[in-house]
């Protein structure tokens, strides 16, 4: 058994102190080590930097702890029991670390919980204690660890089979609201910590319904006797990371639903898309897993070409259980589905970069985005949900409506993920060859391995979808429905614009990021440059794209820019803006049989054999 206590000691500068209790060391000297990243999370963290002290004892008798690297300590050979004792510093308001002021306390187990090598397999206890003083009495916590003695939502003693379970299961401690649900016989419960207005029982409604169409899909949820929602609501932030029985969220307060407001909001919609995304995920991820990812050691980096499909898919069907739930309807989920082929679209990295190098290159690339990022990666989120479609649109048609990817998933689970089988690299295409029957290689090595554009037009065409792409009317155009459903009308001419991406730093409009073959790179104009005038007038927030736009096409304007302190002037040509901005619609006058295969599709049930 190894035993940890855990205490906010210090809440006001954002300490915890973590005692760790290893009763037969290793007689040849204990190594003890944390985490470099977190699963889920594909970036190196180095979470040790945050150890602000570390001691350990025999006895009364203090041990010599050498540090061998970044994260890891040698602990001498001693008769008896080992405590480790040190402090962490938590002051990161993320889904991926550790974050602790006086008014809660977030932990994951990589940021808090030292390694004890060679007895990774031992049980774990946790002794979770609240802050020093009265003003923290009322202080509750949240969890799905297993409780040894704790009440439900009580500080107390908690435990874990593993370290690796350990470390899976995040722990939010303070006041928070609470509230439940049930989806097949297992207890659901949202937390909700920071100041916020929601309606919980909306939001239990509508997770409900989300989650019982994820089992649905599956045909059963995994073991456990819960699962967990912890929300951190802010004024601005987005994500979330998924684990075994529980997922951390953050989002913004505006986008949880208000009481007595019924329609469906842009964020709300957003935030139900990111807990199905994270409840996918209990499947597809934390137990249908590449092998690499399953054996992964944690202190270093571990690669799979895979994420496009273990993201990807995911990305997919957590929209696409939004509309078979019913929460929104299926006009909502074309002006999603349209959006994201926008986000693809929008950089010319998609032909630079394959979903599975995107994959492959997560570490170095994906997660370390700099300014030349959108001429140079792919997401293996978006173009993978994108695959996955076009997947599930061929596998449909070719079997004539007989088998779909649905049918994948069930058979992915069955068959790796209730078994607690990783896949090797090549072991999902393999599976959706032998299930279906359809040589689907052209396709993969296309799609997955290749740069090509998917052809969305005549796959999404089958189900009376139009597709279309234009120049975005404007920098807030993300693409949607085509209002006109389908017909044509008289268009103006393309706006002319720098091709360039800015952010607002106080007054100055600063360029974040500038498109392969735009304007302004052809013109020598750099990212972080500072606009400062266009012909003679002074560049804003509010003006830029006015000012652009009332260029005369071919004509250069001056533009003067500040590049680090050196004012500068270029002559700059404005480009007619590229046709990158989704558009789709229900076609009129499709046929009985594109029209069943639509609803099928969108509903989730099989065609009768």
């Amino acid at each position: 058994m190894i035993d940890y206590t855990i205490k906010p000691f210090s809440p006001e500068s954002h300490q915890f102190q973590v005692d760790l209790a290893i009763q037969n060391p290793d007689p040849e000297g204990q190594l003890v080590s944390l985490p470099a990243w977190i699963p889920g999370s594909y970036m190196i963290r180095d979470f040790a930097r945050n150890i602000v002290s570390l001691s350990a004892y025999c006895g009364e008798t203090r041990l010599d702890a050498v540090k061998l690297d970044k994260q890891t300590w040698r602990l001498p050979a001693c008769k008896g029991p080992i405590k480790v004792c040190y402090q962490v510093y938590a002051w990161d308001l993320s889904v991926r670390g550790a974050h602790l002021d006086t008014t809660h306390g977030f932990f994951n187990g990589t940021s808090v919980f030292l390694r004890v090598h060679g007895q990774e397999d031992q049980a774990c206890l946790v002794d979770i204690r609240p802050p020093d003083g009265d003003i923290y009495a009322d202080w509750r916590l949240a969890t799905t660890l297993t409780s040894c003695g704790a009440q439900h939502l009580a500080l107390g003693v908690y435990g874990a089979s593993s370290y690796e379970e350990l470390i899976d299961h995040p722990v939010e401690m303070g006041r928070f609201t609470h509230a439940v649900f049930e989806v097949a016989g297992v207890p659901h419960e949202v937390v909700i910590t920071g100041k916020h207005y929601a309606d919980m029982e909306r939001i239990c409604f509508d997770l409900q319904r989300v989650c019982s169409q994820h089992v649905q899909l599956f045909g059963e949820l995994p073991e456990m006797e819960r699962y967990l929602f912890l929300v951190m609501a802010v004024g601005d932030g987005y994500g979330g990371l998924e684990h075994r029985s529980s997922t951390a969220l953050i989002c913004k307060r505006d986008d949880l639903p208000q009481k007595r407001v019924t329609e469906m909001s842009d964020g709300y919609r957003q935030f139900l898309g990111l807990c199905s995304h994270e409840y996918f995920h209990l499947w597809n991820v934390k137990r249908i897993r590449p092998l690499i990812l399953k054996q992964a050691d944690l202190t270093q980096e571990a690669y799979t070409s895979l994420l496009w499909f273990f993201e990807g898919v995911t990305s997919y069907y957590d929209d696409l259980a939004l509309v078979r739930s019913g929460c929104i309807d299926q006009r909502g989920y074309l002006e999603l589905v349209a959006r994201t082929v926008s986000r693809v679209y929008r950089g010319t990295g998609r032909l630079k970069q394959s979903v599975a190098e995107s994959s492959f290159d997560a570490w170095s690339k994906f997660y370390k985005q700099d300014e030349n990022a959108p001429n140079a990666v792919v997401s293996y989120y978006t173009k993978g949900a994108l695959i996955a479609l076009v997947l599930d649109q061929i596998i449909r048609s070719e079997t004539e409506e007989r088998l779909s990817l649905d049918d994948i998933m069930r058979e992915l689970w069955s068959r790796y993920g209730r078994r607690d089988i990783g896949l090797d690299e090549d072991e999902i295409e393999r599976v959706v060859e032998s299930f279906t029957g359809i040589n689907l290689k052209d396709y993969f090595d296309a799609a997955v391995r290749g740069c090509d554009d998917l052809d969305l037009a005549a796959n999404l065409d089958q189900v009376g979808i139009g597709f279309s792409l234009r120049p975005a009317s404007g920098s807030s155009d993300q693409g949607g429905i085509k209002e006109t459903a389908g017909k044509d009308k008289e268009s103006a001419p393309p706006r002319l614009v720098l091709g360039v991406a800015t952010r607002i730093d106080g007054r100055d409009v600063v360029i974040s990021n500038v498109f392969d073959q735009g304007a302004a790179q052809r013109a020598g104009i750099s990212a972080g440059d500072v606009f400062v005038a266009m012909d003679g007038l002074r560049v804003t927030e509010s003006n830029m794209d006015n000012l652009v736009a009332r260029a005369i096409n071919g004509t250069p304007i001056e533009v003067l820019v500040f590049r680090r302190d050196e004012l500068m002037r270029f002559d700059v040509t404005p480009l007619p803006a590229v046709a990158n901005t989704c558009e789709l619609w229900f076609k009129d006058g499709v046929d009985a049989r594109a029209l069943e295969r639509r609803q099928r599709w969108l509903s989730g049930t099989q065609a009768k054999a």
